[in-house]
């Protein structure tokens, strides 16, 4: 009975309920008050309780979340359901939030509680868009071979015009004597940047072949970059037609009942 209603709690039962609503939202500070501390360089008491709370707040989500794991999955085994839920996803992320504050991994490891920002999306569902990230999912799976294939082209073009430039301008100076393309690695960021038209000028080519060859990535990166754009849109289109009508047909058969 009482880890039915922690489960109520924890995960939104119904379209408005207000308790796990609060409990989201209550969630959602905690993990904005303990990535605070990750943007200052000096810490001072205030993030100290801050690092506290949170994690206090963190510790009885997990175990909550454990305690009930047999509602979140009740198609499998319970001692089955209780056995690997610390070896999910989103529980080791949950555990691996918990231990830098414990002292039992280094502090660097504080950067990987930002993954929690995952559970925002959660939130989005009282924002009625839950719908909508839906459509885009369905999108996504539908258009998935189409994406893929476009990001195959998309690899193998780096990959050819970094490997072109890499041993093209591989020797040539730069102004301030240094060599252009140091590593194969170079002329692979060099060759993304391009591809992508953003050139953040810190690795470019010298030699005239490099430069014909750097503009021909621009313009070929439009190309590819626009593919998947208008592919997510038409689907989303579509899902949107899809859910036009799903409405039109609900209220066609709300008239129909209520004429009958």
């Amino acid at each position: 009975m009482y880890r039915q209603r922690l489960y109520s709690l924890i995960e939104k039962d119904t379209e408005h309920s207000v308790p796990s609503l609060v409990y989201d939202w209550f969630m959602f500070v905690m993990i904005v008050i303990s990535i605070v501390p990750l943007m200052f360089k000096t810490q001072i008491p205030l993030f100290v309780w801050f690092d506290r709370i949170s994690v206090i707040a963190f510790i009885f989500d997990y175990f909550a979340r454990w305690l009930t794991t047999d509602y979140k999955r009740p198609n499998r085994n319970r001692f089955f359901a209780f056995a690997t839920y610390p070896f999910t996803f989103m529980a080791i992320i949950d555990l691996l939030s918990i231990l830098p504050s414990l002292n039992m991994i280094g502090v660097s490891f504080k950067a990987l509680r930002a993954i929690r920002l995952l559970k925002l999306l959660r939130i989005l569902k009282f924002l009625r868009y839950s719908r909508r990230i839906q459509m885009l999912l369905n999108v996504f799976k539908k258009e998935r071979s189409v994406l893929l294939t476009v990001f195959a082209i998309a690899i193998f073009y780096i990959f050819t015009t970094a490997l072109i430039m890499f041993n093209v301008d591989q020797d040539k100076p730069n102004d301030d004597g240094t060599v252009v393309f140091e590593t194969f690695f170079d002329a692979v960021y060099w060759a993304t940047t391009s591809l992508t038209t953003v050139g953040y000028g810190d690795v470019y080519p010298v030699s005239d072949f490099g430069k014909m060859v750097s503009m021909l990535s621009s313009i070929f990166g439009i190309a590819i970059i626009a593919l998947p754009s208008g592919v997510i849109t038409a689907g989303y289109l579509d899902e949107l037609k899809k859910l036009g009508k799903g409405k039109q047909n609900q209220e066609e058969e709300t008239i129909s009942s209520k004429e009958m």
